[in-house]
């Protein structure tokens, strides 16, 4: 299976996927662990999430995949949402929480 093939498929079969630098448990740059602490303040506690440092293939491929030039990448039900500003002020704006609300009924 291809990079993209490998990536539709973890975005299609997980309600809510973050591509990142490290892992939730230890991000290893500024804008992941930002990422992870919004999903954790919109009550998402369990999330599919690949540590792009451990695949280049994959670092790269989603990259491609979105047409979006940095990580972490957001994927809610499918759908890219963006990197970790998008994410942040989408919850300042309340937003987020609103596009979550159905993904925390669904764990």
């Amino acid at each position: 299976m291809d990079v993209q093939q490998r990536i539709k498929e973890q975005v299609g079969k997980n309600p809510v996927v973050l591509y990142m630098k490290g892992t939730p448990q230890f991000p290893q740059c500024g804008f992941s662990s930002l990422a992870v602490q919004v999903l954790n303040a919109c009550g998402v506690n369990r999330f599919y999430s690949v540590n792009v440092l451990e695949d280049a293939a994959i670092r790269q491929g989603i990259k491609e995949f979105a047409n979006w030039p940095t990580i972490p990448q957001l994927y809610v039900n499918g759908e890219f949402i963006g990197g970790s500003d998008i994410i942040r002020e989408m919850y300042e704006s309340g937003e987020l929480q609103k596009m979550l609300q159905s993904v925390k009924q669904q764990a």
